[in-house]
């Protein structure tokens, strides 16, 4: 099983049990936003995890396999069309050089860590409207010198 069909089968039966990504996660003992990433095939789990989140969703030992190996990270589309991943792309292109600027003034000369990196996603309530709140936080990597 590849990941792309890895993918829709956990996407099918999560659908089908009405499984939450928290009860997922749970299941595999790490974060709602890093299991599902690897459930998505961006990212791979050890095999206890793995094997827990197949249990779960009742799937088979071919997904568990495939939840294991280590993804090809690419993206099909210079800009996705989904609204809210394009809305990322929006942000980046309209806050990504400030966000650069920012980072080399109280760090200097490097890059923040898409590999060393966490991330937490929220609901906060609000009266005006409910936000969403997304706190990212990436080790930062100076450039070498030499």
């Amino acid at each position: 099983m590849n990941k792309a069909e890895m993918r829709s089968a956990i996407l099918e039966a999560r659908e089908k049990n009405g499984t939450t990504w928290d009860a997922i996660a749970a299941a595999a003992g790490l974060s709602a936003e890093y299991t599902c990433s690897a459930c998505l095939g961006m990212n791979h789990l050890d095999k206890d995890a793995a094997d827990a989140v197949v249990r779960l969703l009742g799937l088979d030992e071919s997904v568990s396999l495939a939840l294991q190996r280590y993804p090809h990270k690419h993206w099909d589309q210079a800009v996705p069309t989904d609204p809210v991943i394009y809305r990322w792309y929006e942000m980046l292109n309209v806050y990504g050089e400030t966000i650069k600027e920012l980072i080399h003034e109280k760090f200097g000369d490097g890059i923040m860590s898409a590999i060393d990196l966490t991330m937490n996603l929220d609901r906060q309530v609000d009266p005006n409207g409910d936000r969403v709140r997304v706190v990212i936080s990436g080790k930062f990597l100076p450039y070498k010198t030499w």
